[in-house]
């Protein structure tokens, strides 16, 4: 499987890479939406971390563009907007799991696998 990391924060990025790196086939990076949208339309990734603020394009319109894309991609937002609103309308839009930052490696690890057992 491939996964793509989509933050701003650059050590945001390199603790979800370190955490998943034996998880995965191939481990791709973007820091806004702007560049997730080009790696989606040409690496087509199966899982996706997506943070919510980030500069040019923010997670939730860029969630709309990837499920147009790739409906099947799957989700993980991964954001300091902790509301219940905010992860409702992820969710809504195809994010398929929603976890908080800051975050553990235990917690981000749970939620992985929460979210690819209700997918699969």
């Amino acid at each position: 499987m491939k996964l793509l990391i989509v933050d701003d924060s650059l050590v945001v990025r390199n603790k979800i890479n370190r955490n998943l790196l034996s998880s995965f086939d191939s481990i791709l990076r973007a820091g806004n939406g702007v560049d997730a949208l080009r790696i989606v339309r040409t690496e087509k990734p199966d899982f996706i971390t997506m943070d919510l603020t980030m500069p040019e394009m923010d997670g939730v319109t860029c969630i709309r563009k990837v499920k147009k894309i790739n409906p099947r991609t799957h989700i993980l937002v991964i954001s300091a907007l902790a509301d219940k609103a905010t992860a409702i309308a992820a969710l809504s839009l195809g994010a398929n799991g929603f976890l908080c930052k800051p975050f553990t490696d235990d917690e981000l690890n749970q939620a992985i696998r929460k979210t690819l057992e209700i997918v699969f």
